[in-house]
């Protein structure tokens, strides 16, 4: 197997854990490196953890997986006692705080928690008390981390969050949501019914949405508000959501349909389903599979995504490779016409480009 592309190792290893007895020395150098940039190697440990115990492992590469597990159990309690902090820094103020992503994974117990490294605690709270929700945590430590007046007005007026917050002691990072997309967007699913049909959890005051948003939430993330940068962890993510979900509940996928044309998140619904089930082998019933192909752009621009998804996702995640780079380059530009009206999405690239120019210009560093 010496031979093979990294990539392909990598989604072999996650697709069949037990593929890996038959990798020699140079597939694990390529393999450790691929994954640990993915952020996928805490996640490939869990699954040779749970692999059966017959499963020959190098030493050395047991070692990757420890220092990995033990990373992720990092993470796991940094994320936990964020989260905490938060909760006491709003614990005055009488409202339910929604958690999103990786910390909502973690703290409802979901599998897509397992073995995956937590960046930053995302928090959702109605938009009508989000400036008393900002001063109380600015209160208890956290800063503001976008100082210049353009990307506050950014942030304030178009987005979907506040400029994100760093705590001044534990600079641990916070992005406090009134709605899952921009505001300035194409899609606006109803920030209302995300809150009506969040789910409590065991601690007071603490949410996470409902099955079907929490896999509708994550793939307008992938597909609708970024260039798929680190794509590949959080395809899986979605791939662990669904197959969760639908384990023993065999009304969760009509449920999926029909809250994703009710929220208006059709169109990246197509895309979860049509890539998890490509690129991952996710379960997902051909019926609708079928149904969502109506959700979908017109052929041609499908077969271009399915390159630019490929490439993004699949290409060499170093980022070396020039046709990685373009397809990110491209599904960059998409987000953000996606994200913005023309002529505001004119007047934000070309003030990204000028402050690049002026902080990468040498000359003007040295006057």
């Amino acid at each position: 197997m010496s031979g093979s592309n990294p990539q392909p190792l990598l989604l072999r290893a996650l697709l069949d854990p037990q593929s890996v007895a038959e990798f020699e020395p140079a597939d694990w150098n390529r393999l450790l490196p691929t994954a640990r940039a993915a952020g996928l190697l805490p996640r490939l440990a869990n699954l040779l953890g749970e692999a059966p115990q017959g499963t020959p492992l190098p030493g050395k590469v047991r070692d990757h997986l420890r220092g990995a597990t033990n990373m992720a159990a990092q993470h796991e309690r940094i994320v936990r006692w964020e989260v905490d902090r938060v909760l006491h820094a709003l614990a005055g103020l009488g409202i339910d705080v929604v958690l999103l992503k990786g910390a909502a994974y973690l703290m409802a117990g979901l599998p897509a928690s397992r073995g995956r490294l937590v960046s930053d605690v995302d928090i959702m709270v109605p938009k009508a008390r989000i400036e008393q929700v900002e001063q109380a945590l600015l209160e208890e430590g956290w800063e503001a981390t976008k100082l210049d007046p353009y990307d506050q007005r950014y942030y304030r007026q178009w987005m979907h969050e506040l400029p994100p917050l760093q705590h001044g002691a534990r600079q641990s990072s916070l992005d406090v949501h009134h709605t899952i997309l921009p505001e300035s967007g194409r899609l606006h699913p109803d920030p209302e019914k995300l809150f009506a049909s969040a789910r409590p959890l065991e601690l007071p005051g603490l949410r996470v949405l409902c099955p079907e948003d929490m896999v509708l939430h994550s793939a307008a993330h992938l597909f609708q508000d970024g260039d798929l940068a680190g794509g590949l962890r959080d395809l899986c993510d979605l791939d662990a959501l669904m197959r969760d979900f639908a384990a023993g509940d065999g009304e969760f996928w009509e449920r999926l349909a029909r809250r994703a044309v009710e929220m208006d998140l059709s169109r990246p619904a197509f895309y979860a389903l049509r890539h998890t089930s490509r690129i991952l082998a996710t379960p997902v019933p051909g019926g609708l599979l079928e149904q969502s192909a109506a959700w979908g752009p017109p052929a041609p621009v499908r077969a271009l995504m399915d390159r630019l998804v490929d490439r993004a996702l699949l290409g060499d995640l170093d980022r070396a490779s020039s046709r990685s780079q373009a397809a990110r380059l491209a599904l960059y530009v998409r987000s953000h016409y996606l994200r913005m009206p023309p002529g505001l999405l004119v007047q934000h690239l070309s003030r990204k480009a000028w402050q690049s120019f002026e902080k990468d210009d040498p000359e003007r560093d040295a006057a």
